[in-house]
Formats: structure tokens, C-alpha cells, sequence
């Protein structure tokens, strides 16, 4: 047998696959292809390792690529409305034909204390199995009833049909029209028949698709299939508050306790939740959590709990009632909030006066849309916010109001200083308008002069009458801030007890309200240092605009009102300007509330104006002084030098019936403590000599030399 054999065609020799001999030494190599050997050459083999990892690599491109899971999703979420439509379908079927729906509301209104509802739904569910017993016995009789209708049918039919015939056949004269109706009716008969043997097959065909359609049709009405399937819905926002809404919301807060409690009940969370009201331009809705859930955990996942709702963050509401474990919540009509409210009546009617005493100044709307009425008798009014957030025109609109008053005397001053306050020129006896520190001067004597009028009250007989008397300070927080002494060495800002400013606003906190001499301040982003806590705490009515923090919400309403659910650090700054959060007896307030939310109505400065003209008109004329009229200028000092004489020691006592005789208007209400006040720092302050206080002459006239010294043109080369 011939072996087979190859040819080298470099080589031009022929060589059996069996020559063992040895191969003569190849040629060079060469760089340059060679076109004949291109194509027998053997292709390299591939690794199957990397041949693996490529087809999964593009298997794993191919899964995750957007197309892919959008694809996926479309096919489980149109799947699963088949199936979730099927499921309620039958569900339906189920509660239709049993008792199981009154059972689970009549579960429902036990859990929730409704006795009244419980016992409507238990006579619904006597009458339902009543009516099914009926029922029931009437299956028994129905096909004795069923084969008597049907001989009785059949004979009217062939009665009717032979009477028919007999009028054919008496109107054509032809006997053989007796059998015509019943001929026809057999005709009708057959191609009823006919068209039901052609519909038939396609009805069977589509039948079944039919119902999967309507099955589809149901799930996809109720969003039957999970959450990560279904698509971003946007038209949510502003859907209408159902329990089912609130609960689902509720479920999906991230509470492991809330939720499994809500997965646990039968009603599906419904007896959590009492009626759904409607409240202004929203709904109010209270809820009792379960055990092991706290009232704060909910109100600490507001902005959750609003986006489970389909709202914004501010149009939803926390709030604790008096009942235990429970939160209200009140749920804005989706940008109702962002809707202006109407103008003041203060604007409206012309005619409107005020009545300090018994009447309420109208502020604005709450939130379900009613008026905001409060009451300004006797109560000390502090109101705070960031800046441009409509402080002044909401504070201003009260004063307004109380300018319809006759009665009721102004002292304001405006550190601001840019004509906010500018119409109560001619209507207010004091008026300061300006920032600089010669106006925070100006601000705390007409405080110090509000102090003495009080004083000066307190100690009239009893029973007088005084009219009302309301400082007002705006921007306050140029007062605290102040860095300026007096001569005596006393600050007018800080909140020490050496500061004037603050001493005199705690004084009239203190006593103020007794006999109607009042003090109103706003100020703007308050901190300990430019609100001091016994001044906030002093006022009765606090209220707040926007604010930056909780702990800032915390000093302008106090502890007790957030805690409550006030919460003015999440309104939001410019586009709920002017709305406030009130904490005060003298405004209505929902039971178990601590503080109430007001859309304040704004009155323009000309507005302003307009009102300020009426309320002028009521007066018979008021002189408005813009800086406070000191007298004389005296040095207590140096009165005090003269009136000891060349006596070594006086007593105070003395020492007040000499200052009192040398100038009576500058001191003739002076008190021991105004002689210690002023003594203070000098090293020549009062002390006991044989148990009665005396005041050295030797001391006061050291203190006046050193004074002079410092204070001369010698000195200061």
C-alpha cells in the first residue's frame, strides 16, 4: 500500500508522513507573509476559560442593560395585574356571597371604640345571613317552581300561537294559516341555532382572553403588583386622603413595630385611624398608634410621611392630642398652602373699631381656613423669625387694630429705622425710628419710663382705672446687642442684671400686666444672646415665622410647644412669609394642642397708612415726641456731694429728704435703692455706722476727685 505522502512547495521535495529521517535545516525566516501559506496556516487555539468569561461578561451587559430590566419590569407588572386582578376579583366574589365583609367592619369598629358603629354593623350582618337563609330556602322549592313556570309557558306560547293563527286564517280565509305563527316561531328558532354554531367557536377562542383582559383590567385599576415594578408615578401628587392612603403611608415610615402591627391586624391598620374630617382647605385625621410605637418616632419622619402622602413636606401637619398615643395629622389640599389668603378686615371694613379689653384683633386664617382672632388684653407679645420673613407687618397689623382703640396710648420704638413705623407719627406719644446706638439709648429710657409708670400705677388707691399702655420695641435685638455704658458704668444691652435694657423689660414682664402697661417686641433670628431666656419667657403670647433650627423654635415658643409639634423651623423661608406659629392662651387653639399655625393677612405700608388716618381721627390730637425729654441735666453725683455739706456722714435717709428738697422733679421719687444704684462702683456706697446706712462724705468726694482727674484736658496730655 502506497503511503501517503506531502509536497513542500519551498522545497520542491516530496516526504512520506512516516520518513523518519532527518529534516535538512530550513531557510531563513521570512517577514514578509507569504500568500500561498496564508491559508493553510492553522488557526491558534482560544483557551475555553476565556470563552466563558466573555459570553458571561456579555450575558451580564445584556441583563443589566436598561432595556433588559425595563422590559422585565413591563412583563412581571403587566403579569401580576392579571394575577392581583384575579385575586380581588375573587376576593369580591367571596365578600359577596358571605358574611366576611360585615365580620371584618364589624372587627374594625370594636377595635376602634366605636360601639354605636359596631352595633349597625352587627344588625347588618342579622339582616345579611337572614336574607341568605331565605335564599337558601328557596333553592329547595325552585325546581318545582321552575318545571311549573315552564308548563305554563309552554302553554300560553302554544295557546297564544294557535290564536294568532286562527286571526290569520279568518283575515286571509286559508286554514292553513293556523300553522304560520307556529312555523315562524320554529324558523326563529333554527337560525337562533344557526348563529349560535357560528359565534360559538370564536366566543370559546376568546372567551378566555376576554376575562384575562377584564382580570388585567381590574389589577391595573388597583396598581395590583409590587411597588418595584410599577411605574414613577407623578400625577399622585394632590390624590385624594383615604385610610387606605394614611395607613399605607403610615406602614411604609421605616417603624419596624408599626409595621408589623399593621400587617398583623385583620382590618388592615383601619382601626388605627378615627373619621376623616374635613379641615379647612385640607382633612384632619387622628391616629392611635400601636403598642411600642412612640408619638415622636412619627413626628421625627414628617418629610417621609409627607411623601408616602403624595405632599410637600409643609402642607403635612403632626400634632399630639390629649388621647394617649395618638397624633393628629393635618394634610394640606395639594399647593393649597401656597394660595394668598384675603385682606385684612381691617382693610374690608372701614368701619371696624377695636376694643382692647374684650375684643380680638383679626390676625389671619388657621389652616382649615377659619379666622385667627386673638385676644391682646394684658398678655406681654413677643414675635421672632429670620429676616424678611414679614415680622414687622405682622406685628405692626396688631398695633393697627389696637389703634382702633382710642383708649389704648403708644410708645414705639423702631430700631430698624427705615419708616415701617413711620404712620404712627401723630398716633403713638413716643416714636424712635433708627439703628444707631443714640436710639438704643432712646429705646431703653422710654422703657425705663414705661417702668415708672407702672410703678407709679401699682401705687395708686385701688380700684383706679388706667388706660392701656403698650411699648413697642421692633428689632429688639439691637437693644441686646448694644456694647455702650452709661456714666455710671452700666451697659444698655447684655443680658446681665447691669444691663438698662434688659432690667426694664424684665420689670415689666414681671408687673406690667396688672395694671396695663404692656411691651411688645420683635426680633429676628433669636439666640441666647440677643433674646435672653427670662425676656422670652416673660411674654404670654409667642409667636414665630420661619426659623433656621429646632433649637431656635425652642427659644422663640419654649419647650413645651415644640414638643407639642410646633415646628416653625420647617416652614419655608419666603414662601410662607408671613405665616405664623402662635403658642398663647389668647388665641384658639385645638384641644390637645400646644401652638396653632396662622397665614397672617399682610396690610401694606400704605395700607398701614390708610388705617393709622382712621384710628387718628378717633383721637383729638396726640403730639408724638421722637426723642425722650430728659429735663434738666442733672449729675447725681455731684447733687449728692452738695447736699452733704461739710458733714463727715449723713444718713441715706437724709440724704433722699435733701436731694428730694434741692430738685424735686429729678428726685423727689427716689428710693433707697436708686441712691445704692447710683453710689454702685464709686467706693463711696452706702454702709452701716450704729446699724442705721450712712454715707461718707470723705469717700464721694475721693470718687469725684479721681473723676475730675480722668476727665480733664491735663490728664488726658
Amino acid at each position: 500500500m502506497t503511503e501517503p505522502a506531502t509536497t513542500d512547495p519551498a522545497m520542491g521535495t516530496v516526504h512520506h508522513l512516516d520518513d523518519h529521517r532527518p529534516t535538512p535545516p530550513a531557510d531563513p525566516v521570512s517577514l514578509v507573509k507569504d500568500p500561498t501559506t496564508a491559508l493553510t496556516t492553522p488557526p491558534t487555539a482560544v483557551p475555553q476559560g476565556s470563552r466563558i468569561i466573555r459570553t458571561g461578561r456579555a450575558v451580564r451587559k445584556v441583563a443589566v442593560h436598561d432595556r433588559t430590566r425595563a422590559t422585565a419590569r413591563f412583563t412581571v407588572r403587566h403579569g401580576m395585574y392579571v394575577v392581583g386582578g384575579g385575586r380581588i376579583v375573587a376576593r369580591r366574589a367571596w365578600e359577596g356571597r358571605t358574611a366576611s365583609r360585615y365580620e371584618r367592619m364589624l372587627r374594625a369598629a370594636e377595635a376602634a371604640g366605636n360601639l354605636d358603629l359596631a352595633t349597625e354593623w352587627e344588625e347588618r350582618l342579622s339582616r345579611f345571613r337572614a336574607a341568605r337563609h331565605q335564599r337558601r330556602m328557596d333553592l329547595l322549592s325552585a325546581p318545582v317552581k321552575a318545571a311549573e313556570g315552564a308548563a305554563a309557558a309552554a302553554g300560553l306560547t302554544a295557546g297564544g300561537l294557535l290564536v294568532l293563527g286562527i286571526f290569520l286564517a279568518i283575515a286571509n280565509k286559508n286554514f292553513a294559516d293556523l300553522a304560520t305563527p307556529t312555523l315562524a316561531l320554529i324558523e326563529l328558532v333554527r337560525w337562533i341555532v344557526v348563529v349560535i354554531t357560528v359565534v360559538w367557536g370564536p366566543l370559546v377562542t376568546l372567551g378566555p382572553w376576554a376575562a384575562l383582559l377584564a382580570l388585567w383590567g381590574v389589577g391595573r385599576h388597583q396598581q395590583a403588583a409590587p411597588q418595584w415594578v410599577l411605574p414613577a408615578r407623578s400625577a399622585d401628587a394632590g390624590a385624594p386622603i383615604t385610610p387606605s392612603v394614611v395607613v399605607t403611608a403610615l406602614r411604609d415610615l421605616g417603624i419596624a413595630p408599626l409595621r408589623q402591627a399593621v400587617k398583623e391586624m385583620g382590618d388592615a391598620g383601619a382601626a388605627m385611624l378615627g373619621p376623616i374630617r374635613i379641615a379647612g382647605c385640607g382633612v384632619e385625621v387622628d391616629v392611635t398608634l400601636p403598642s411600642g410605637v412612640a408619638t415622636n418616632e412619627v413626628q421625627g419622619r414628617r418629610r417621609k410621611l409627607a411623601e408616602n402622602l403624595a405632599r410637600h413636606e409643609h402642607e403635612v401637619f403632626i400634632t399630639i392630642p390629649q388621647a394617649a398615643r395618638t397624633v393628629r395629622l393635618w394634610i394640606a389640599d395639594s399647593g393649597a398652602l401656597d394660595e394668598p389668603i384675603g385682606p385684612s378686615p381691617l382693610l374690608a371694613d372701614t368701619t371696624l373699631t377695636a376694643d382692647y379689653a374684650k375684643g380680638r384683633a383679626p390676625w389671619g386664617q388657621d389652616l382649615r381656613g377659619d379666622a385667627a382672632l386673638i385676644s391682646l388684653y394684658q398678655r406681654h407679645f413677643l414675635i421672632t423669625g429670620l429676616s424678611n420673613q414679614g415680622k414687622t407687618a405682622a406685628l405692626r397689623a396688631l398695633a393697627l387694630w389696637l389703634a382702633l382703640d382710642a383708649r389704648v396710648e403708644f410708645r414705639i420704638a423702631d430700631l430698624k429705622g427705615v419708616g415701617d413705623w413711620g404712620m404712627f407719627d401723630g398716633l403713638a406719644t413716643v416714636l424712635i425710628q433708627g439703628p444707631t446706638d443714640d436710639h438704643v439709648i432712646e429705646a431703653t429710657e422710654m422703657l425705663e419710663g414705661l417702668v415708672k409708670e407702672m410703678e407709679r400705677r401699682i401705687q395708686a388707691p385701688p380700684g383706679t382705672v388706667f388706660t392701656p399702655l403698650i411699648g413697642i420695641v421692633d428689632e429688639a435685638q439691637v437693644a441686646f446687642m448694644c456694647p455702650v455704658v452709661d456714666g455710671e458704668k452700666r451697659p444698655y444691652g447684655g443680658s446681665k442684671a447691669t444691663s438698662r435694657y434688659f432690667m426694664a423689660a424684665r420689670k415689666i414682664h414681671n408687673q406690667g400686666r396688672a395694671v396695663d402697661v404692656l411691651l411688645y417686641e420683635g426680633t429676628q433670628d433669636p439666640t441666647d444672646q440677643n433674646l435672653p431666656k427670662l425676656v422670652r419667657e416673660g411674654a404670654h403670647t409667642r409667636a414665630s415665622l420661619a426659623l433656621g433650627t429646632e433649637s431656635q423654635a425652642r427659644m422663640a415658643l419654649g419647650d413645651k410647644a415644640v414638643d407639642g409639634g410646633a415646628a416653625p423651623n420647617l416652614l419655608r423661608p419666603g414662601l410662607d412669609k408671613g405665616t405664623v406659629v402662635v403658642a398663647s392662651d389668647g388665641i384658639k387653639i385645638p384641644a390637645g394642642q400646644a401652638a396653632i399655625t396662622v397665614r397672617t393677612h399682610y396690610i401694606s405700608t400704605d395700607d398701614a397708612a390708610e388705617i393709622a388716618t382712621r384710628a387718628k381721627a378717633l383721637r383729638d390730637g396726640v403730639t408724638t415726641l421722637h426723642a425722650i425729654d430728659h429735663g434738666e441735666e442733672r449729675d447725681p453725683l455731684a447733687d449728692i456731694m452738695t447736699v452733704l455739706g461739710d458733714t463727715s456722714r449723713v444718713l441715706t435717709q437724709d440724704v433722699l429728704k435733701r436731694l428730694a428738697a434741692l430738685n424735686e422733679d429729678a428726685y423727689g421719687e427716689w428710693s433707697f435703692l436708686d441712691l445704692k444704684r447710683v453710689l454702685d462702683g464709686t467706693g463711696a456706697e452706702p454702709y452701716k455706722s450704729d446699724g442705721r446706712m450712712t454715707i461718707a462724705r470723705e469717700r464721694l468726694a475721693r470718687h469725684l476727685a479721681n473723676r475730675d482727674t480722668d476727665g480733664s484736658a491735663s490728664a488726658a496730655e
